[in-house]
């Protein structure tokens, strides 16, 4: 089980040693680390934390995805740097 409330999006940046990863539907929070697993890592502890920003703000939240997916972008570029 994935848990992490939203599809996440993982692509592979200009340089090698770094991905970035973003939730499409959850605007303002992005993320840049060194491995598929860390990224995934870091989105789930990082949403937890910006949803807690966004309701404290009381600014708008898209519903959760019940059928949320990892999508990897650019997968060409990772295996060439691996």
């Amino acid at each position: 089980m994935l848990d992490l409330k939203y599809s996440l999006v993982i692509e592979a940046t200009e340089k090698p040693d770094f991905l970035a990863f973003y939730f499409p539907d959850l605007q303002g929070f992005t993320g840049v680390w060194y491995s598929i697993e860390d990224c995934i890592y870091k989105a789930r502890w990082g949403m937890a934390e910006h949803l807690s920003v966004l309701n404290e703000g009381a600014l708008p939240i898209l519903p959760t995805n019940p059928d949320q997916t990892i999508i990897i972008q650019n997968a060409q570029r990772i295996a060439e740097a691996a």
